[in-house]
């Protein structure tokens, strides 16, 4: 068994054939998404946020939505770049979204990949301390979040409050007991999934990861996963932990689904730099018939490793098509392969 859920970037733009074609297009049918994606049987909604582009940027307004207009669907994050990040603001933001939606958030966040401007975190009014990097100034913000998390207070009462204060120390409200174990890292590497495994946190891995190897990206993404899972039991935690992997995938049923992906089928990798030293292994796009789309998946060692999968939408197909690519796969491909 295996949970199914979209992610989606939120693109909009107003070029022939877009359905979204503004920042208030984005966002409603993202919200209206999740809630097909709830009556299909999808297990999760996901968002990716990204920065001083034409994209979902901040995620807690649309995670409230979607919450208060779904009663069962996870609703997450892939992933929050933290480097933009007032960990205690987002804590609060948080706890409100994760209350409003009955505890089912899950909130994946990372170091972030390279952003639209140079440096975008510096508008946002954050540096990194002297001998650090933007890296590891995510991290710091991170470790912030985490620890407010777990709601033990921490700030000096005022002795003449305006309203009457609780014995000892205030933590950050409204808190959302249990979601400091519904945090994911987007791990890039071997490295930092390592690092998430000690940090306590969940893994996400997308469609494309730091190229460490000469071996095919879902058997690296699949390496990934066992290093993950080796240090996640060497650091001594009592819960399980969670993984997701991300793919494009799309099962060809109609006509229309042949006009849009008919070609897209990718039988090999790509490998390319996304920053000036990283270089990186971007996953096959799985385009073809339900029968050979089944076969192709088999081989694909990462998505069985991991427990979740979400599956990139086009989303500026508008939002009745984008159920019909995840009803197609709960449909047609999950039941063969024992996801369903």
């Amino acid at each position: 068994m295996k949970k199914i859920g979209f992610l989606s970037f939120g693109h909009w733009s107003d070029a022939p054939g877009s359905q979204v074609r503004s920042g208030a297009d984005s966002l409603l049918q993202s919200i209206e998404l999740a809630v097909a994606a709830e009556e299909l049987g999808a297990d999760g909604a996901y968002f990716r946020v990204h920065h001083f582009a034409q994209q979902l940027g901040s995620p807690f307004p649309l995670l409230a939505a979607a919450g208060a207009r779904t009663r069962r669907i996870e609703l997450g994050t892939a992933v929050i770049d933290m480097r933009y990040e007032n960990p205690l603001y987002m804590a609060e933001d948080a706890g409100a979204a994760d209350l409003i939606a009955g505890g089912r958030l899950q909130l994946g966040i990372s170091r972030g990949s390279p952003e639209q401007v140079i440096d975008g975190w510096r508008y946002f009014g954050y540096r990194p301390e002297d001998g650090k990097s933007d890296a590891d100034m995510a991290r710091d913000h991170a470790a912030v979040f985490l620890e407010v998390l777990r709601g033990e207070g921490f700030a000096q009462p005022n002795p003449r409050p305006m309203f009457h204060n609780p014995p000892g120390l205030l933590r950050v409200e409204p808190h959302s007991p249990g979601l400091r174990d519904r945090i994911w890292w987007g791990a890039a590497s071997q490295a930092t999934a390592k690092w998430a495994a000690a940090q306590g946190m969940n893994l996400q891995s997308s469609t494309l990861i730091a190229h460490e190897s000469d071996k095919p990206f879902h058997v690296q993404q699949a390496e990934q996963i066992q290093a993950y899972r080796d240090a996640w039991r060497e650091a001594g935690h009592t819960r399980e932990p969670r993984v997701s992997v991300s793919r494009s995938i799309f099962a060809l049923t109609d006509r229309q689904d042949w006009q849009y992906f008919g070609t897209r089928n990718q039988d090999e990798d790509h490998v390319g730099f996304i920053e000036q030293d990283l270089q990186a292994i971007f996953g096959r796009t799985y385009a073809a018939e339900p029968d050979k789309l089944i076969e192709q998946l088999r081989e694909d060692e990462a998505i069985a490793a991991a427990d979740t999968l979400l599956l990139t939408v086009p989303n500026q197909l508008g939002v009745e098509y984008n159920a019909h690519v995840i009803e197609s796969i709960l449909t047609h491909v999950a039941p063969a392969l024992g996801w369903r």
